[in-house]
């Protein structure tokens, strides 16, 4: 079985890729949670609900938010009543939300309820939320303490960040365990310091990983994040923003770190953190190089 550490962007992108080299129920994917909220009356797990519309062939690759081809009606008509919506969020897309905001007032957990709708998608892999419990992450920054999506949506990134506080939350049923009987990790290239690291930070996950095999892909390529503002987040927890501040980050748990291609000649700086560093190319402009990026790891344990 192959475990993956998942936020919301980046590491779908894989997920497409170990799907089609995959058989389904070989695939279990973590999800973060940190950014669950309430927006218009409806919860909203993004990140979760973006590895289920990827896992059922429906991801809107435009946003890598939400559902193909979905219609706005509801969104537009409340724009049209003077109701704005914090978030853009579609029909069918709310459709999901709807149900989980009402199994949530009915006493289901997350877990119950992601199991619910994935297997309604037909989907065979498992989706397993970091925590039962909402979590927060708190952005420290110069112009006082934001959440995520203040700091994200409502400052558009402006302020300078100071430093990241992670929610103590407890483990989903399923997590350590899924660590436990997999036979490969992978740490997917989501946002390492909003996406990753709240998984890491719950108790138990770092010393699971520590006992298999942990494949990492950088989500950094030259000086900057392939996407998202993993950049200011890693400034201000003292990291370099480049492979080598990943290697850093990840050095106590991961076993091999695949970087760029653009970035080889950081190979030997690596090497002297990490044991391992694969070289290949990491950039999912397509289907076919997410294929050949989701083989090129898997072979790695073999």
């Amino acid at each position: 079985m192959i475990c993956v550490l998942s936020g919301g962007t980046g590491t779908p992108k894989l997920i497409q890729g170990l799907k089609e080299i995959l058989d389904s129920e070989e695939l279990s994917i973590i999800v973060n949670t940190v950014e669950n909220n309430y927006f218009s009356g409806v919860y909203v797990s993004g990140d979760i609900d973006v590895v289920m519309y990827t896992l059922a062939d429906m991801i809107n690759e435009e946003f890598w938010y939400g559902i193909r081809g979905d219609t706005f009606i509801t969104n537009e008509f409340l724009e049209e009543i003077g109701c704005p919506e914090p978030l853009r969020i579609g029909d069918r897309d709310r459709a999901t939300k709807i149900e989980k905001t009402i199994r949530l007032s009915e006493g289901y957990t997350l877990s119950e309820i992601v199991d619910i709708q994935k297997n309604k998608l037909n989907i065979k892999s498992k989706i397993i939320p970091m925590s039962d419990v909402d979590s927060d992450i708190k952005i420290v920054t110069d112009m006082g303490d934001l959440d995520f999506h203040d700091f994200l949506i409502d400052k558009g990134c402006e302020p300078k960040v100071l430093d990241v506080v992670y929610s103590k939350v407890p483990p989903s049923d399923q997590l350590i365990s899924t660590i436990e009987e997999s036979d490969m990790v992978i740490i997917g290239p989501s946002n390492p310091i909003t996406s990753i690291m709240p998984i890491l930070s719950i108790e138990g996950v770092k010393d699971a990983l520590k006992k298999k095999y942990v494949v990492a892909v950088s989500p950094i390529v030259g000086k900057s994040p392939v996407s998202g503002p993993a950049g200011q987040f890693m400034n201000a927890l003292g990291y370099e923003v480049s492979a080598v501040g990943i290697a850093k980050m990840y050095k106590d748990f991961v076993n091999c770190l695949i970087i760029d291609n653009q970035d080889k000649y950081l190979e030997d700086e690596i090497k002297t953190i990490l044991d391992d560093v694969k070289i290949t190319n990491t950039m999912m402009k397509s289907l076919e190089i997410k294929k050949d990026l989701a083989k090129f790891i898997t072979d790695l344990n073999k």
